[in-house]
């Protein structure tokens, strides 16, 4: 039986008259929230600077005149244009006003939950590749991002188990763009032995620590941490994606290969400031139990760096040759 699809709400249309509850917002945000008070107090002050100069005067179809009958295009451009004033600072990556084509609802972290489920439904959820390559070595995707783990852990603890009998592994996340942190820690009790301190959380105002462990205990078996294992990272590779490569690279536990990355190492949450836009504000900074600092700005700089593209094919002829050196 064929069902008709439901009508779509029509959009909302981003008139001058609606950028300014938009900017004051982000302020609100902003300076309640950002990890760093005195930088959110530049950012502040530069935004409503910009928005009292007529910057973020909504001119869509270049006339000179608003265009209001193209939602889109005036919420994409000022996203764009906030966006790159929110970065100007420190250059903060997870700092932004995001536009979303699709209508977001309202409330703390769920205009994420609701642009993500499409990519969770189509990526197996988050595990869109499991192979077997030459040589008893496993090639592990995850993408394209570390989805809530209590959404994800259900294909992550079935694509791991799978890739425990392994010989040596490659987890792939050269397109992977961030998420969850307790994915990746649910990750790491995969690939480690027992139960580690991977990475610590200062949250605003320096009050209030919080550290993370890869699990003791793990469903069904482990990889384990003693055979090969290599991680491989392109220019796309963000956030949640990077604090895996960079905490395994830091423990010794993995080598990276590839591209440096994005370089954004600050936990944000996310809140609907208009039916298309969100704005994300980091609330904490990430510290590493072994290098004691972090990947921000920096991104994780790879162990063997090649292009991306050929990152496979170096990692595979790596663990081939580490093997091959463990079998004398």
């Amino acid at each position: 039986m064929t069902t008709s699809s439901a009508a779509k709400t029509p959009p909302t249309p981003l008139l001058p008259a609606s950028v300014a509850p938009v900017i004051d917002e982000t302020v609100r945000l902003l300076t309640e929230n950002y990890v760093f008070p005195d930088v959110a107090e530049q950012l502040a002050g530069l935004l409503r600077r910009r928005l009292a100069d007529g910057a973020y005067d909504v001119e869509a179809d270049g006339t000179g005149e608003p265009d209001c009958t193209d939602e889109t295009a005036a919420a994409e451009r000022l996203a764009r244009l906030v966006t790159a004033d929110l970065q100007s600072v420190n250059g903060d990556r997870h700092l932004r006003l995001k536009h979303h084509a699709e209508q977001v609802p309202q409330g703390r972290g769920e205009a994420v939950l609701a642009s993500i489920r499409g990519d969770f439904e189509s990526s197996l959820g988050g595990v869109p590749r499991v192979e077997l390559l030459d040589g008893g070595v496993a090639l592990l995707e995850l993408g394209p991002m570390l989805f809530p783990l209590d959404w994800s852990a259900e294909a992550l603890g079935a694509a791991l188990t799978l890739v425990s009998r392994a010989q040596a592994l490659v987890v792939d996340l050269r397109g992977n763009k961030g998420g969850d942190p307790d994915a990746v820690a649910f990750v790491c009790g995969h690939l480690l032995d027992e139960r580690t301190h991977l990475n610590t959380m200062h949250w605003r105002g320096g009050t209030r620590i919080e550290q993370s462990w890869s699990p003791a205990h793990v469903p069904g078996p482990r990889f384990g941490g003693s055979k090969p294992l290599y991680v491989l990272t392109g220019a796309d590779t963000f956030s949640a994606a990077e604090e895996l490569a960079y905490d395994l690279q830091q423990l010794g536990r993995a080598t990276v290969v590839g591209e440096r990355t994005r370089g954004g190492a600050h936990p944000c949450e996310g809140w609907t400031v208009h039916p298309h836009l969100e704005v994300t504000v980091p609330f904490g900074r990430a510290v590493n139990p072994v290098s004691g600092t972090n990947w921000e700005g920096t991104g994780v700089q790879p162990d063997v760096p090649c292009a991306a593209p050929d990152a496979l094919t170096h990692a595979h002829k790596l663990a081939l040759a580490e093997l091959a050196e463990l079998a004398e």
